[in-house]
């Protein structure tokens, strides 16, 4: 895989996302019971610092600077803490800020991608039925896509799942 084609697969999960979006609709982003307890902006709001944390590390690997910092607070360690931080930082958010924020995350991946030169190697990692895709760069490796990864592996099906108990 080479950078373009890396970009178009970004670009096609992302008007899967976009799609969906409109599937859910605006009335319903405030519905609890998604996952568990959790309404689909909360997961939405779950799901942003981990695209930013690829977006930083990208924009840190191409300047050749260290991993930066994740976007929650150092102290946390494990994905429960991780996870109650981000759910009480941002429950309280309109639906609207959350989806704004996240097109503005997107935005920022794909031009991230956009400068990266035409050879960045590109590397696939094969895992079950599924493909996941790493920028290297020397010995550093980031996962761009890992904000749809991440959507797919632990989360979409209890969308589904919630949308078929609701149509």
């Amino acid at each position: 895989m080479n950078k373009s084609e890396l970009l178009q697969e970004l670009r096609e999960e992302h008007r899967q996302w976009e799609h969906l979006l409109e599937r859910i609709g605006p009335a319903r982003m405030d519905q609890t019971h998604v996952n568990g307890h959790w309404c689909f902006k909360d997961l939405l709001a779950h799901l942003i610092p981990d695209g930013l944390r690829s977006i930083a590390s990208l924009q840190a690997m191409q300047r050749g600077e260290p991993e930066p910092p994740p976007p929650w607070p150092a102290h946390l360690e494990s994905d429960d803490e991780i996870n109650d931080w981000i759910y009480e930082s941002q429950h309280e958010r309109p639906a609207q800020l959350i989806l704004d924020e996240s097109r503005r995350m997107f935005e920022r991946l794909f031009a991230g991608m956009e400068e990266l030169p035409d050879d960045i190697r590109i590397e696939t990692v094969h895992q079950g039925e599924r493909d996941y895709y790493f920028v290297c760069l020397g010995d550093r490796r980031v996962q761009p896509g890992y904000i749809f990864d991440h959507f797919h592996d632990d989360h979409e099906q209890d969308v589904i799942n919630w949308l078929e108990r609701l149509e």
